[in-house]
């Protein structure tokens, strides 16, 4: 198990290298054709072309210089899961702001069926029960 715990960790960090490098093809293909993304703002995207649109305007450089750069990363290979937290340099209307927050990475095989994101943020979000 210490094997696919690793292999994890590692398909993680290619997929944040991949956003770093603002490739959006090669961020898609870190994800299964019917993958779901939560981006924690209570959007969901359902399969490839809703997630490739929903990462587009960050990739894009519509918020600047994006940079991603993980913090921790907890795998669970019984439940192919990782939790990774993060932060994210990026520009708000001119200035460089960071963001920290946590994804939740359930895999199949070696590829992405299910990305929760959690940020950090100054209140709290809450959903219709």
């Amino acid at each position: 198990m210490m094997q696919r715990a690793t292999q994890l960790q590692e398909l993680t960090k290619g997929f944040v290298e991949a956003f770093n490098r603002h490739d959006l093809d090669a961020v898609m293909r870190f994800f299964t054709a019917d993958a779901v993304y939560d981006d924690g703002l209570g959007n969901v995207f359902r399969g490839l072309d809703d997630i490739r649109a929903s990462f587009a305007p960050l990739l894009s450089g519509a918020r600047g210089q994006i940079a991603f750069a993980g913090e921790d990363y907890f795998a669970d290979p019984d439940q192919n899961k990782v939790m990774t937290s993060w932060s994210l340099a990026m520009d708000i209307e001119g200035q460089r702001k960071v963001m920290r927050g946590l994804d939740l990475l359930v895999f199949e095989g070696d590829k992405i069926a299910s990305k929760s994101a959690y940020c950090k943020g100054s209140g709290f979000r809450l959903d219709d029960a």
